[in-house]
């Protein structure tokens, strides 16, 4: 892991594996993550030649905090990777509450995205003809009811539910995620993939929960951007079984992104959309270089 400054004097922790002379993946995670890479995207993503890069976003881990954040934001800071690892180019990818940031990226840095991927992503919140919380497990409804509360009926909500996903092993992450993992879910957690999202989990929330604040905050006000500044290749993936980002976000962000890709899949949940069809994500998602 290595640690920069961005322009306006903030730090990001990041991480870079891969082929030295590859095109760099630009990976956001989740809400909430960090730095630690899901492997078995990783190694996808080595297998096609490109370097996957992950960063956790400000407020978690070791990343400096940006209050009042919007998701828009996140451009920049993906700017400030770009030019540390001297890439003129890059793709994007974002699962759940990384997509909308990895759609920020794609509007604002056209010149230095060729594409962009979407898995299991966030809709804009404050739709008409889209209820934001339909079909979501118990967990989310509440934590989102508290977003809309303010930060100051939000964080004691995520200051008790950090303590318990800190240190979760696989049976922990089951037991405390029951509301929102489908069966579908429940047999892709592997070992490794429950490891997985332990790490960035822990790693997020090692110093706090500002950056799972900021980033539910962001979620229900406008983003900062229009979907309509997107002109790179898009790709948007979501499962029907999904009870952590429902599949009338996918249904919905498919057709309201330029020329976007929508693959709607029946049956899948948010893990086994997003760990069963990597190959072929990635397959789609590189062939636009």
């Amino acid at each position: 892991m290595t640690t920069i400054s961005t322009p306006d004097g903030r730090l990001l922790d990041m991480a870079v594996s891969g082929p030295a002379g590859g095109t760099p993946m630009i990976f956001h995670h989740g809400t909430p993550g960090a730095v630690p890479p899901v492997r078995s995207m990783e190694r996808a993503a080595h297998r096609r030649g490109l370097r996957f890069v992950t960063f956790s976003r400000p407020g978690y881990g070791s990343s400096t905090r940006l209050p009042g954040r919007a998701v828009v934001d996140a451009a920049a800071d993906v700017e400030a990777l770009l030019d540390h690892l001297g890439a003129p180019r890059c793709l994007v990818g974002g699962w759940s509450g990384g997509g909308p940031h990895a759609l920020a990226t794609a509007a604002r840095l056209a010149e230095r995205v060729a594409g962009v991927l979407s898995i299991a992503g966030v809709a804009p919140f404050g739709l008409p003809e889209l209820d934001f919380m339909a079909g979501m497990g118990e967990l989310n409804v509440v934590e989102f009811g508290r977003a809309l509360d303010g930060e100051a009926a939000l964080r004691p909500y995520l200051d008790k539910e950090a303590v318990g996903l800190r240190d979760a092993d696989a049976a922990g992450l089951i037991a405390g995620m029951d509301t929102v993992l489908p069966e579908v879910d429940r047999a892709v957690l592997t070992r490794e993939l429950a490891e997985d999202i332990a790490a960035g989990f822990s790693e997020g929330l090692r110093t706090g929960v500002d950056g799972w604040l900021d980033d539910d905050l962001a979620f229900v006000k406008p983003w900062g951007f229009s979907l309509d500044e997107i002109t790179v290749p898009a790709f948007v993936w979501q499962g029907s079984e999904d009870l952590m980002v429902p599949f009338a976000h996918g249904q919905w962000l498919g057709p309201n992104i330029p020329g976007a890709v929508a693959h709607l899949e029946a049956g899948e949940g948010h893990l086994s959309v997003s760990v069963g069809s990597i190959d072929r994500m990635l397959d789609e998602l590189a062939g636009v270089l």
